[in-house]
């Protein structure tokens, strides 16, 4: 498996991943994550363009998974990461996880941040497991904070969600 950055005929692939990842909300009563859209290709672009947009991919150069970030309150804040269910338990995830942990200390980022569901297996319990701690809403910077307002708006906070940061490097 490698990672490299996502290129525009790989963003149909994109999409079908994060469809084949979301049916495994089905599964935990949150059907209407399951059913939830990809996001747009041009959304993808834009994620694309700024550079902050990687695919693991394995024979044939064809992705298996994807993350997607943006800086945040001067974190990389990690939009989405997305493993088809074909790859996933490999490691995929964390390799695509510690890439963007290079990119951020390349480039003088010191931590890493995302939103994630609370209690979902493979959402905040897993990213404990890589040294990510919750952030709670009194150091939520502004930037966060407009995230957590449009979770809001969407309905996503329907389930409990979680702020989470580690730093580059090795755990905090």
């Amino acid at each position: 498996m490698r990672i490299r950055p996502v290129r525009g005929d790989d963003l149909q692939a994109l999409q079908d991943i994060e469809r084949a990842a979301g049916e495994a909300f089905r599964g935990l009563g949150m059907a209407e994550i399951a059913d939830d859209h990809p996001p747009s290709l041009d959304a993808l672009r834009r994620f694309q363009r700024e550079g902050l947009a990687w695919v693991a991919v394995e024979d044939g150069n064809a992705p298996v998974a994807y993350l997607l970030a943006r800086l945040v309150d001067g974190c990389l804040h990690i939009e989405q990461v997305s493993v088809h269910p074909g790859h996933s338990r490999r490691g995929v995830g964390r390799a695509l996880l510690d890439h963007a942990s290079r990119w951020a200390e390349g480039h003088g980022v010191p931590a890493r941040t995302l939103s994630t569901f609370a209690s979902v297996p493979w959402n905040a319990p897993y990213y404990r497991r890589l040294g990510f701690r919750a952030i709670h809403a009194p150091a939520l910077g502004p930037g966060l904070v407009q995230i957590r307002a449009e979770e809001e708006s969407l309905g996503l906070t329907r389930w409990p969600r979680l702020f989470m940061r580690r730093g580059v490097g090795p755990p905090d």
